[in-house]
């Protein structure tokens, strides 16, 4: 049993050096950086940390405005599902708001941390296994905008995770 054990640590191991952390705080610069990170989340501390962007054809406040009604992410989003704000009936987030939602069939309730229409929206999850902060960041362009959505985390799924499914969150 101990060798089974100790080949599994061995090619966990090698698996996780496929991830680089340090590739995915190279990628988000300079955007991580106008990014209000809590201390314990900042990219260079994370023990698992992806970057991703996407340049958009519309302006920032039409971006933000689909970004908060969180109950309409499962109709563009497929990673998403039950998808419910807890603290308003309109199903939009707003300052403070938590929502629940399952997303890589894990249940998970954020609360909103950063509320700054429409350029910055980041949330916070914490479970037992696992913490993180979302963030989501809306720059203008000239042909509309740029989407930015950068997570950083902490805990023992982050192994996990970054283990054996290093691009599943990009």
């Amino acid at each position: 049993m101990a060798r089974k054990t100790s080949l599994f640590f061995i090619i966990a191991s090698f698996l996780s050096s496929c991830y680089s952390l340090e590739k995915s705080v190279e990628a988000s610069l300079p955007y991580s950086e106008e990014i209000n990170w809590p201390e314990v989340y900042k990219p260079t501390k994370a023990k698992f940390f992806v970057h991703n962007e996407i340049e958009i054809e519309a302006p920032p406040e039409m971006v933000w405005n689909i970004l908060i009604q969180a109950e309409t992410w499962p109709e563009w989003y497929e990673g998403a599902s039950d998808v419910n704000v807890r603290n308003t009936e309109s199903g939009i987030l707003t300052k403070n708001a938590v929502f629940a939602w399952q997303t890589m069939g894990l249940n998970f309730t954020p609360s909103i941390k950063e509320f700054a229409p429409p350029y910055g929206l980041s949330s916070e999850s914490e479970k037992k296994s696992i913490k993180g902060y979302h963030a989501r960041l809306i720059i203008p362009t000239d042909i509309g905008c740029k989407l930015i959505t950068d997570e950083s985390q902490y805990g023992l799924l982050t192994f996990f995770e970054k283990t054996f499914q290093p691009k599943k969150l990009q």
